[in-house]
């Protein structure tokens, strides 16, 4: 029936129902109900739409299916992978941000027509009392109002919030009140509604804490029997200064070959207990979601903090990845054992860095465990090294760090900076965690493996066209890139402003990195066997290997493998996708504290680098990370769009805007619940 039906749009692109129900000669109720299932089939896979009295082809010339993305007070954007359209707010319907919709595109406008589904379901706002009756406002202006359907249902305070699910899109838009989330004032209350509206799960059950709380407080001596004992080995823990969960130790000792770095995981599948309570709690979420005053936590504190945590001076219960090191960096052998470890010291990042640049006081804090620290750094520059010549990506990409007064007010950001401690912790986990999928893959032990494909030839393709307009060589083919080529492309670029913005466009080029039941390697560390094992106190992925592990490498189980395969494959769709979901989380709570950090200096002089460069203006990016959008119609001149080269020219051409240039710039505006700063030329 769809194949009938598509010749019938092939010779016209219209249709009533009737007029194909008489075209097809529908004689029967059998009929008729075969050709709307394939109406709605075609309806569905976006290839046909229906606008209430017609259905029309969706013809890809003059149409386009994406998503929205409400970037100013003027357009939306919207974008389908690669394609993307411009759509002035006026000729935007009643579309909200991340809404699916249908634009027709032409020559006179770009107009949405149709929306197919809603992106925004809840939203948070605040009540305020005003002439004796409640008015609801929601956080994120949605040019709308709100009709609350059970306000009597709850006792409702002047500047109070609320969380509020939207039953229908009219005017004004009808809802119910989910939750009451405490008042505006309070501290914290802008990062609680941020993840309210995302239905962030904040609070676990009783019956999870209680499971929790019953968890024994410390190692008992049962717990101690078919594990090798590691307690006399000098071990150590190095995290941020703000870390409370410490899923990861080290020890290292020197060999005639090298070293032997023992890589210690807190053994949380001892304790979280597939179908129990906790554990359908953790998988739910699936992350530990971080933003800038709070870990929303994937495990209870009493597991997280307490019995899983590898805290200093107590015996924990761990699985060791102990792995041979030459002097080249290379791994000779490698062992997976459930162990018991005594960490000896907790240590940070910023005082490990301290010591390792010969400060006197961290040294001499540090000084039971020199030995330790001093070999460790030679064994991670071994193993930096290896992954530099393999051909490992370091995409240069920054990171905010936010700092807020006590009242939860961002006062300021700044770049967090990456010392070697860092990169020690870092070349330690992935060395283990590679050891770990060869083991699961050449064993063939059903499993979850972090997978990064090749990135898409058409995205590379964009990268090596702006890159030869920027004057910079290319010696690789988009279709077959590798990572080596990638990073020496990187590498070679001399201006570091430029570097910056390349980086970050060689990084939108990559595919996303996934979760996968099958071990399709990781294109960004040029490696063919690559999971995720060092961090089950925050991950769900790890902590299925983890339990993967004990079932078929120390218990040598021989059954249940197609059974948990399959169920592997189901886990890891999920877990990425609630991936996905924690990312834009973090980077919205990010966008607001930087955009709160810049409401009080409106009206003052920037120097940033241009990011990004659109047919509606470009993005400008300072050095602490705050970014911020120089509209188009700010500009003193008519500027003409090239997108290969990523610049907009002046139609006099005396004045260019590209990609990497340096520009001074004055703060304009602020819409702190959007997360966005508007910046115009200074």
């Amino acid at each position: 029936m769809k194949d009938r039906i598509l010749e019938c749009f092939e010779k016209k692109k219209q249709w009533t129902i009737k007029d194909l129900e008489r075209k097809l000669k529908c004689q029967s109720s059998k009929d008729f109900t075969q050709l709307i299932q394939a109406l709605n089939a075609l309806e569905d896979e976006r290839i046909l739409c229906n606008n209430h009295s017609v259905y029309f082809y969706i013809d890809q010339k003059e149409f386009v299916v994406g998503k929205v993305k409400d970037i100013s007070k003027y357009e939306f954007m919207v974008s389908n992978g690669e394609d993307k359209v411009y759509v002035p707010k006026k000729y935007g319907r009643n579309a909200f941000d991340k809404d699916e919709v249908l634009v027709h595109c032409t020559k006179k406008k770009n107009e949405i027509i149709h929306i197919y589904s809603r992106g925004i379901t809840k939203v948070t706002g605040t009540f305020y009392r005003r002439k004796g009756q409640f008015i609801f406002y929601s956080d994120v202006d949605l040019h709308a109002s709100f009709q609350i359907q059970n306000l009597d249902e709850f006792n409702i305070e002047h500047r109070m919030k609320a969380l509020v699910l939207i039953t229908k899109y009219t005017a004004p838009l009808q809802c119910r009140i989910e939750k009451l989330l405490g008042y505006e004032y309070e501290k914290g209350m802008d990062i609680t509604s941020i993840l309210s509206a995302n239905n962030v799960r904040q609070h676990f059950s009783d019956k999870v804490l209680a499971q929790a709380d019953a968890m024994p407080k410390e190692v008992q001596e049962a717990e101690r029997q078919g594990r090798s004992d590691f307690r006399d080995l000098m071990t150590v823990t190095i995290d941020g200064d703000d870390a409370k969960d410490f899923d990861d130790a080290i020890s290292i000792e020197k060999t005639q070959q090298g070293y032997r770095l023992y890589v210690h995981i807190a053994d949380v599948s001892h304790y979280v207990k597939e179908g129990s309570p906790i554990d359908q709690e953790a998988f739910a979420r699936s992350t530990s979601i971080y933003v800038a005053d709070r870990v929303v936590p994937m495990l209870p504190f009493a597991l997280s903090n307490g019995i899983c945590s590898l805290n200093p001076n107590v015996d924990r219960c761990t699985l060791s990845c102990v792995m041979d090191i030459d002097f080249s960096g290379r791994c000779l052998h490698h062992e997976i054992v459930p162990s018991m470890i005594h960490s000896n010291q907790r240590c940070t990042y910023a005082k490990v860095n301290r010591f390792l640049q010969g400060d006197e006081q961290a040294q001499k804090e540090y000084e039971d465990i020199q030995e330790l620290l001093y070999s460790f750094e030679a064994c991670a520059k071994l193993l930096q090294a290896r992954s530099h010549d393999r051909g490992t990506i370091d995409f240069n990409t920054k990171e905010p760090k936010l700092i807020l007064d006590e009242e939860g007010k961002c006062i300021d950001v700044q770049c967090r900076e990456r010392g070697f401690a860092e990169q020690m912790i870092e070349e330690a986990m992935i060395l283990a965690n590679v050891c770990v999928a060869h083991t699961l893959n050449t064993c063939e032990i059903p499993g979850i493996y972090r997978v990064h494909e090749t990135p898409d030839p058409k995205k590379v393709s964009h990268l090596t066209m702006l890159a030869h307009s920027l004057g910079i060589r290319t010696s690789f083919y988009p279709d077959s890139v590798t990572t080596k080529e990638m990073q020496q492309f990187l590498e070679s670029i001399q201006d570091p402003a430029l570097c910056d913005v390349l980086s970050y466009v060689a990084l939108r080029a990559m595919q996303k990195a996934r979760y996968d039941a099958n071990c399709l390697g990781h294109f960004g560390l040029s490696l063919s066997e690559y999971c995720h094992f060092t961090s089950p106190i925050r991950r769900y992925a790890d902590l299925v290997v983890h339990r993967m592990l004990r079932k078929y490498l120390f218990l040598q189980n021989k059954q249940d493998k197609n059974t948990d395969l399959a169920k592997c494959e189901r886990q890891a769709f999920y877990i990425s996708g609630k991936e996905k979901d924690a990312v834009n989380v973090e980077r919205q709570v990010n966008d607001y504290k930087r955009a709160e950090y810049m409401e009080d200096k409106i009206g003052q002089i920037f120097k940033g680098n241009i990011v990004s460069v659109h047919n509606f203006g470009f993005f400008v990016e300072l050095p602490n990370t705050v970014e911020g959008l120089v509209p188009i119609h700010s500009l003193d001149d008519y500027f003409d769009f090239d997108e290969v080269a990523s610049r907009l020219i002046s139609q006099d051409r005396k004045k260019i805007y590209t990609i990497g240039q340096k520009v001074k710039v004055v703060c304009e505006s602020v819409d702190k619940l959007k997360g966005q700063v508007s910046f115009v030329l200074k």
